[in-house]
């Protein structure tokens, strides 16, 4: 296997260790208005991902980073032609950070609602777009003879991406209900795990028609076997959770995401975009990677220091782990 190899599957390792983690926060900020009922349900859930959201948000720098390193070529074409979406997605983690920074700053009730309500915004639309962009990455766009992508903002809204946008939104939204329902105790973790059939079923639906979607375009047997481990996995999530097994529902709602995320790459390979004007114009592994010492390097300082981080993330989930409730909120948020 040739590095070029090597480190697409890493970047598909890193993309999908985001989603697993950062899927079930945003779901958790999704919640904060769908799931609590008062003032004090909400800073329960937000407590719930207050000490890692940031942490996991460190993979999707990571992913960014080894994009633009190892694939230069592939993260130009991608960063200009999904210029918008990508922003709003950066302003939303912006704008979301400061909200869980700044939401306890003051005692007004006024203060604390409108930064709950952007953590809510901001939890929401990065998960539909992100699926969106996935979308359009595996279904292809309009990229040249110069490997520059010649499309417009309207042709990424295409069915595919926006039922991708769909599948992300509501597969994280579920993702989010059975953490919660692990993270705490009392009539919020009730009311998750029966929120979590109601999602999951959607999500179900809406998964299975993106992933035949996408097995029918560029699958082959590869594919086939990660999109029956997403479905089986997201149902037997479903049983799991009817059953009060919340960490074996958690656990297997982020095996679907890392199937279904698997599925993507196995069926882009070895194209990195594909173009839909002429197949030979298609940035691949080869056309679009770094020159072979760029990407040894990369390789020996990626050895080294993601043991560490991975040490580190799983340290701060284990000091974190106790489940929380209502009982446990101050009276005061200031």
């Amino acid at each position: 296997m040739e590095l070029h190899d090597v480190w697409f599957v890493l970047i598909a390792v890193l993309w999908t260790g985001y989603f697993f983690l950062e899927g079930f926060d945003f779901g958790v900020g999704v919640l904060t208005k769908l799931l609590a009922r008062n003032r004090a349900e909400k800073r329960v859930l937000i407590n719930t991902i207050g000490p890692v959201w940031d942490g996991n948000e460190v993979w999707l720098l990571t992913a960014a980073g080894a994009t633009f390193a190892a694939f230069p070529e592939w993260y130009a074409t991608l960063f200009s032609g999904f210029y918008l979406p990508l922003l709003v997605i950066l302003v939303c983690l912006i704008v979301r950070g400061v909200a869980f920074e700044y939401r306890v700053k003051r005692p007004e009730e006024r203060w604390q609602r409108n930064w709950e309500t952007a953590i809510f915004w901001t939890s929401l639309i990065p998960a539909f777009l992100w699926g969106l962009a996935f979308g359009n990455i595996v279904h292809g766009v309009k990229i040249d003879r110069d490997l520059e992508y010649v499309g417009s903002v309207g042709d990424l809204l295409n069915p595919y991406a926006l039922l991708g946008g769909l599948v992300t939104l509501t597969l994280f939204t579920f993702h989010g209900t059975v953490f919660t329902a692990l993270k705490t105790v009392g009539e919020i973790r009730e009311r998750a795990r029966t929120m979590a059939l109601r999602i999951g079923v959607v999500t179900a639906v809406l998964s299975l028609a993106f992933l035949v979607w996408t097995q029918a375009d560029n699958g082959d047997g590869k594919s086939l076997v990660a999109l029956v481990v997403a479905v089986a996995a997201l149902v037997i999530a479903l049983v799991a959770n009817q059953a009060g097994r919340e960490g074996w529902s958690f656990a297997l709602s982020g095996v679907t995401i890392v199937a279904a995320v698997a599925m993507l790459f196995l069926t882009l390979f070895p194209n990195v975009m594909p173009s839909t004007l002429d197949a030979d114009w298609s940035l691949t592994v080869t056309n679009a990677s770094s020159s072979p010492y760029t990407l040894k390097i990369m390789t020996w300082l990626a050895a080294v220091a993601t043991p560490v981080v991975l040490l580190y993330q799983g340290w701060t989930y284990w000091v974190f782990r106790k489940r929380i409730g209502t009982q446990h909120i101050a009276e005061s948020a200031h």
